[in-house]
């Protein structure tokens, strides 16, 4: 499992925790995210790859 970390904010998205409060279940991996995933912060959308880095 990864995280991955808005580049224009900050927020971290862990694949091991999920965001329940968001309906993604624990384990989901971010590959299986759909493009219009958003950050929880900021709205930055996971089709904009280049505000995501991949961390670990």
């Amino acid at each position: 499992m990864a995280q991955y970390v808005c580049l224009d904010c900050g927020w971290i998205y862990d694949e091991a925790l999920g965001d329940p409060a968001l309906g993604i279940p624990p384990g989901t991996t971010w590959e299986s995210l759909p493009d219009d995933f958003k950050c929880a912060e900021c709205e930055v959308r996971k089709s904009e790859s280049h505000m995501w880095q991949k961390l670990g």
